[in-house]
């Protein structure tokens, strides 16, 4: 499938595809979710206890950061009091 199909099917122009494949930050994620369907792309793990495996190989890797830099537990809190 070429961009300009891709972008037909999402019902968008090719320089909103040309944003989400940037990465362009203003863009809408509901785009950017719509046009990772479309192209089959897997946002997300099917498999819930994944999860933890994942959480771990995270972790594992975030151990190189250096100290400073890395997240403390209060920065790992969700804040949902809104």
């Amino acid at each position: 499938m070429t961009a300009q199909d891709l972008a037909a099917r999402a019902g968008i122009s090719r320089t909103t595809l040309l944003k989400i494949e940037k990465g362009d930050l203003k863009t809408e994620i509901g785009l950017v979710f719509e046009v990772a369907a479309i192209a089959g792309v897997p946002l997300f793990d099917p498999e819930p206890a994944a999860l933890p495996s994942h959480r771990a190989r995270l972790d594992s890797l975030l151990t190189l950061l250096p100290q400073r830099i890395r997240p403390t537990a209060e920065d790992t809190q969700v804040d949902d009091d809104f």
